[in-house]
């Protein structure tokens, strides 16, 4: 189980936006895993069965506290302020900030697949939806980050860069969150 922690705080940072938040969601989802033990199917992959343990817990929490806004005071204060020269942070800030804006399920989708490295088919069980499902999600989440982005370039924002390197930077920052 301490073999996936890397993945499933990624998997969960990605989700929620926030560390904190996402480091309580890992600690509920492994005491949940733990507790249930005896249910896992040796044999089968531990990391899924894992990720469908995260998956569950956000989610309940998301519908548990839908009504409740958070305001994070030191988030705020990241969010309204960034250093000056440091145009690629501000890059992958505009990246995270349309990552945040996506729909759960197509963030998840885009997640799951495009960070966490799952096959279509094991991110469709993950998220208990249909393989053709998890791949129009996956479609339109990239479709929605380039339309996001390019109107942040188009209303006077940073210019975003290529498709390519957005992703591969994604890529970096979330392996960069897992090994933490």
């Amino acid at each position: 189980m301490t073999r996936v922690l890397p993945h499933l705080r990624a998997f969960a940072r990605g989700l929620c936006g926030r560390p904190d938040y996402a480091d309580d969601l890992v600690q509920e989802a492994m005491l949940k895993a733990w507790a249930a033990r005896e249910s896992f199917q040796p044999g089968t992959s531990m990391r899924s069965w894992t990720f469908v343990i995260l998956r569950n817990v956000y989610l309940s929490d998301a519908r548990r506290n839908r009504f409740r806004g958070d305001y994070d005071p030191d988030l705020a204060e990241t969010l309204l302020s960034q250093p000056a020269g440091q145009e690629d942070g501000l890059h992958m800030g505009d990246l995270r900030n349309a990552m945040m804006r996506l729909s759960p399920e197509r963030r998840e989708a885009l997640l799951l697949v495009g960070a966490g490295g799952f096959s279509y088919e094991e991110a469709a069980d993950i998220a208990h939806c249909a393989v053709g499902t998890m791949k129009s999600r996956v479609a339109r989440a990239r479709r929605s980050l380039e339309d996001m982005l390019g109107a942040e370039t188009q209303a006077g924002g940073f210019k975003a860069k290529p498709r390519s390197v957005s992703h591969t930077e994604m890529l970096d920052e979330l392996d960069r969150v897992a090994n933490q």
